[in-house]
Order: structure tokens, then C-alpha cells, then sequence
């Protein structure tokens, strides 16, 4: 079992029912999936670059993506409805905590002049969303097989409506955010 998993079970689950003044556990949050977006612009263009970021995503969730396509017309952008612009991942259970527990401990401390995690990125319903902008801070990814700087958008789900909830649940699983 993943070790946060454990975490959250023996020692978040206590301290958000006493600080919230919960009397079930199912009323505590709880992170129900992770999602990871990555937006490939220059896809048009370069195929290549679409299958490149599928290839990553694969590494590093563990899972194969499913590509992510235009929902209509941009003449701006000279694309077209169904034209192919990104991939994306759903990472739930198991595979979203050991995500998490990898991103937390391995890749933030190792993104260049990190100063904390923004705690103003909650979207009003509890879910969470950071950006990424290199791969080359993961580290199943070999430097030396990136092409071109990609980033991506990673979203965390959380079965309770409130922003405060959200962010007290995360920060207790460790998240960085500023002060």
C-alpha cells in the first residue's frame, strides 16, 4: 500500500475530523483523482512533438494518455475542430498517491528558485491546479531524450466543495504552499 495512503488514514483523517469537528469519516476530504494535462501548441505543425509528450506522460504516469483535440475553430491559432493539441492522464486510487508522494518528495525540492506552492490556484469547488513547466525535473526522464521544453498542467480532485478543506488536506500530505 502507497504510503501516503497510510498517512491519510492514521494521521490526516484524525486531525481534519477534530479540526473541522467531523463526526463520520466519510465526511472528511479525500483526493479522489489527480489529472495531468499537457498542451503540445506546436502539435500542428510537428507530429512528432504530440507523440514525444504522449511518450513522456506514459513515463511518468505509468499509464498510457489519451490525446486531447480541439473542440472547435480558431482561425487565430489557424486550427480546426478535432485537430490534435495535447495529451492527458486520469490518475485515481493507488497511482494518484503514489504521484503525489513522488512529486511531493522527489521533483518540487528539485525545481530551480522554488519558493513554495501558490495557495491561490483552488478553483472555488477544492480542486487544486500547479504547472509544471520542464520535464526535466522528474527524474524518470532522460534529459538527453527531450527535445523540446514541455510543460504541464497537473490537477488534484478532491471530493469536498470547500477551498479551506482542500488546501488544509493537502497541506497536511505535505504539499509546500507559501506562507
Amino acid at each position: 500500500m502507497a504510503r501516503l495512503i497510510e498517512k491519510y488514514k492514521e494521521e490526516i483523517v484524525p486531525k481534519l475530523m477534530e479540526k473541522y469537528s467531523l463526526k463520520n469519516k466519510l465526511e472528511v476530504p479525500k483526493l479522489e483523482k489527480i489529472v495531468i494535462n499537457m498542451g503540445v501548441g506546436r502539435a500542428k505543425e510537428n507530429k512528432k512533438l504530440l507523440q514525444d509528450a504522449m511518450k513522456h506522460l506514459a513515463i511518468l504516469s505509468c499509464q498510457k494518455p489519451c490525446m486531447t483535440r480541439a473542440r472547435k475553430d480558431i482561425a487565430g491559432f489557424k486550427l480546426r475542430k478535432g485537430d490534435p493539441v495535447g495529451c492527458k492522464v486520469t490518475l485515481r486510487d493507488v497511482m494518484a498517491y503514489e504521484f503525489m508522494d513522488r512529486l511531493i518528495s522527489i521533483v518540487l525540492p528539485r525545481i530551480k528558485d522554488f519558493r513554495g506552492l501558490s495557495a491561490k490556484s483552488f478553483d472555488g469547488r477544492g480542486c487544486y491546479t500547479l504547472g509544471i513547466s520542464e520535464l526535466a525535473v522528474f527524474p524518470e526522464i532522460d534529459i538527453d531524450d527531450i527535445e523540446f521544453v514541455q510543460g504541464m498542467d497537473i490537477t488534484f480532485v478532491v471530493s469536498v466543495k470547500s477551498d479551506e478543506q482542500s488546501r488544509e488536506m493537502l497541506r497536511l500530505f505535505g504539499m509546500p504552499f507559501r506562507s
